[in-house]
């Protein structure tokens, strides 16, 4: 919402400076997010007056003109063609920047003749799409010498305020002075409506569908017949201009006008190409409008439109059809101001993918009491600039009978916010601000909701009010309870919570870099991680590659990694904590701890070798992030086996279990890489953070706790003979268990197939690790375990010992 400093004050009695303005605007909640000055851009500009436009010596088409500047006469080359002695004109001294070409102004001779300056066109300032080839003619009274923004009035600064949704009556001048006068800026003036009598009764009448009464409460529209359609006043079209609004002509923009300053949407129809009567109905499915946007659209029977007995002339509070549209040759027009209900609204505008000014405000709520206001306010405009003669008002529909009521404890204020306001202020601020008192005990209050007010309807909204009112910085914090002094709060979510900083650190530290992506990605991306469903789709989606909730963090962190590879940074970490969606549902939404990496596993070093990163990079990883959740990684079984996006043979699940799968990983799918026109090589794994026990949470990493002992220990190295399809994981699970208290670790360090070894075998040498921690082990219990584990070996895999 953009407003200029002048216009604010057109409502607003106040000495403030423009500091204390946007200062108080966000103290309000109506955060100022810029502050410009359109002047600024005009700073060395200034009116002149040619006291002699004569012939150039050295060339017919260009003249010679004596600039009076006000303090100094100027000779410059000018070649316009409108250029003439008694013209005021717009100077530009040696130095100036040209708004058109962002260059400075040099001093240079044309044709031998030296030009102090230059005479500019509307082209040149700006202040023109295209050049007409003369320069800027101003008014036989422009004051020689004054600024040239300040004649033009541009120089206003123009604030541009972040009005929240619930705030449609911020939407207009009239609201922001209300808010600023109620703060103690100043005085609010009162609203000048003029009161016009009709001169005759309307040929157009207007009606609304019974069916259509909820969507549409009120219509008034008034005839205006010998209209001489023109360019708006100059103050007009400089105001517009300053906030972002393109001039048209003085009927199109009134509508623009009263919407910035009452917030009041309107529109004006060209009375000539109506057919009869106008009707508020749906419209009718396959309907079609040619709208002023030049483009037309298909309708359907959740609409409203306003039309005649012939066709639809415009999608109500949305945006008006071109065919019934003002042009300069119209001579009788019909002015529409209503009130349009804000849900039908939104979906018509969303439906069509429509955002104009008037389904903006329509969807944050109008005042329907300004209904015969704005009609009466554009009217005297109308009859001002462009003439005519008015009809009486023609109504459809009624105002709101009664105002909304809402029960209101004072001492609310203090139990919600911490803030001790007494009464009387409380009175004050809800009066200023147009709520109607009635005080029907001392403890309870009833108020009455004004009709701009459509954001207020509990007794919570009104103690906000008071507060915004009285003044946020009053507020004063609470310290947070000391440690140890747990909070429900802090038990929320804490198991998560506190998982995931364990995960960072530990996948921070094996290399990886955190990253944040979108929730959101493409349909078809979706579908290639098992997503794409219909009930995953969002309804407004923020960009068309953003369209359903994620299934996996993957693909986007994929994405991530190749523009690292585009811009030169081919080996990329990276990780993400964060939700994935399969459903709506409660259980639909599960929190995951997934990485991607690409590339070679690390950087040329002239003492390790350089390799593509494979499956072993991503086990690694997954199981770095199991430890930090406290996972017993040596109880974790491992299935070859993952989902179809993952390279098959090249991949594996970690469980517990049969039925609980804790986590991914593998090398991703040639064809999912082809699909996202990513590179490879390309590994990745996904962590289910619900999935993992709690027990050994916050026992630190592994849920073990490190115990050195004092006794020597023991190393013994295996060689297995096992079938080829045993896995090897299996086998050390198995060695494990023989001596589960003594065994600490078992190590893998070399698989042999080949001669020595049968076919359909393969054999696996184990390092395994004794350390004892009541005694030095002798040789009889070194044997024994040993024996142990061969048997234990044996009996779960069927191994033997190679020869």
């Amino acid at each position: 919402m953009k407003i200029t400093l002048s216009w604010l004050k057109d409502y607003l009695e106040t000495e403030a400076s423009l500091e204390e303005i946007t200062e108080r605007l966000s103290m309000l909640g109506l955060v100022v997010d810029d502050v410009t000055h359109p002047g600024r851009a005009f700073k060395d500009f200034s009116v002149a007056e040619v006291i002699q436009a004569g012939p150039h010596p050295n060339a017919d088409r260009l003249k010679v003109c004596q600039v009076k500047t006000g303090k100094q006469t100027l000779e410059i080359v000018c070649g316009a063609p409108n250029a003439h002695t008694g013209m005021k004109a717009v100077l530009a001294p040696i130095g100036a920047v040209i708004p058109a070409t962002g260059k400075a102004l040099k001093l240079g001779k044309i044709r031998d003749v030296e030009s102090q300056g230059m005479l500019c066109s509307t082209f040149e300032l700006g202040l023109a799409e295209q050049s007409d080839g003369g320069i800027m003619e101003l008014d036989a009274d422009a004051p020689v010498g004054a600024p040239f923004a300040q004649y033009l009035g541009i120089d206003d600064p123009v604030i541009d305020i972040e009005i929240t949704p619930n705030r449609g009556d911020c939407l207009g001048a009239y609201g922001l002075a209300r808010d600023l006068a109620v703060s103690g800026l100043g005085t609010l003036k009162t609203l000048q409506i003029p009161e016009i009598a009709g001169q005759f009764k309307s040929d157009i009448l207007v009606e609304i569908d019974p069916i259509t009464t909820d969507v549409c409460t009120m219509f008034a529209g008034r005839l205006i017949c010998g209209v001489k359609n023109c360019p708006s006043p100059d103050w007009l079209q400089h105001r517009l201009r300053a906030i972002g609004l393109r001039p048209i002509s003085a009927l199109v923009d009134v509508t623009n006008y009263l919407a910035y300053d009452l917030g009041r949407p309107m529109h004006v129809f060209d009375a000539d190409k109506l057919s009869g009567n106008l009707n508020i109905r749906f419209a009718k499915t396959g309907e079609k409008i040619q709208a002023l946007d030049d483009k037309e659209y298909n309708l359907d029977d959740s609409m409203i439109v306003v039309a005649d007995r012939q066709q639809a002339h415009s999608v109500a509070g949305v945006i008006g059809g071109e065919e019934s549209g003002c042009t300069l040759e119209t001579t009788n027009v019909f002015v529409e101001s209503a009130v349009f209900d804000a849900l039908s609204i939104t979906m018509t505008g969303r439906k069509l993918n429509i955002l104009t000014d008037s389904r903006y405000r329509f969807e944050r709520g109008v005042d329907a009491n300004q209904v015969i206001p704005a009609m009466e306010k554009a009217t005297a405009f109308i009859l001002e600039h462009c003439g005519g003669e008015v009809s009486e008002i023609e109504i459809a529909g009624s105002l709101p009978k009664a105002p909304v009521s809402v029960a209101f404890r004072p001492d609310r204020v203090k139990e919600l916010v911490g803030i001790d306001v007494p009464k009387a202020e409380i009175a004050e601020i809800l009066s200023k601000l147009g709520f109607g008192l009635d005080r029907e005990n001392f403890e309870k209050w009833n108020i009455a909701v004004p009709t701009w007010r459509h954001d207020v309807a509990i007794e919570a909204d009104l103690v906000e009010e008071v507060v915004r009112i009285h003044g946020y910085n009053d507020i004063h914090s609470i310290p947070l309870p000391k440690p140890g002094h747990t909070t429900q709060v802090d038990k929320v979510g804490s198991k998560r919570r506190h998982r995931s900083w364990a995960v960072r650190r530990a996948l921070a530290s094996h290399g990886m870099n955190e990253a944040l992506t979108w929730s959101f990605l493409q349909e078809d991306r979706a579908k290639l991680f098992g997503g794409g469903s219909a009930e995953l789709k969002l309804i407004n989606p923020i960009s068309a590659d953003l369209s359903d909730m994620r299934p996996s963090l993957l693909p986007n962190l994929i994405d991530a990694c190749q523009r690292n590879h585009n811009q030169g940074r081919a080996n990329t970490a990276l990780f993400e904590i964060g939700p994935q969606f399969y459903n709506t549902t409660p259980d639909g939404q599960q929190w995951i701890v997934a990485g991607v990496r690409s590339g070679e596993n690390h950087r040329r070093h002239w003492q390790y070798p350089v390799r593509p990163v494979d499956v072993y990079d991503a086990k690694s990883d997954a199981l770095e992030a199991l430890k930090a959740c406290g996972i017993n990684v040596d109880k974790v079984q491992i299935v070859s086996k993952a989902p179809n996006w993952y390279h098959s043979g090249r991949c594996g699940t970690l469980c517990l279990g049969p039925k609980n799968t804790l986590a991914y990983f593998g090398e991703l799918h040639p064809a999912t890489l082809k699909s996202m026109e990513a590179q490879g090589p390309m590994v990745g794994f996904e962590v289910m953070l619900q999935n993992l026990p709690s027990k050994g949470q916050g026992k630190g990493r592994g849920g073990k706790k490190l115990v050195m002992s004092p006794y020597q220990p023991v190393e013994r190295d295996f060689a297995f003979v096992v079938d080829q399809d045993i896995a090897a994981g299996d086998v050390i699970k198995a060695v494990r268990k023989a001596e589960s208290k003594l065994i600490t670790d078992v190590t893998l360090f070399d698989l042999y197939q080949g001669k020595g070894v049968p076919e359909g075998k393969k054999s696996l040498a184990l390092s395994v690790r004794l350390e004892p921690q009541q005694a030095t082990l002798t040789d009889a219990e070194i044997a024994a375990v040993c024996d142990k584990i061969v048997a234990q070996v044996a009996s779960a895999v069927g191994g033997e010992l190679r020869g």
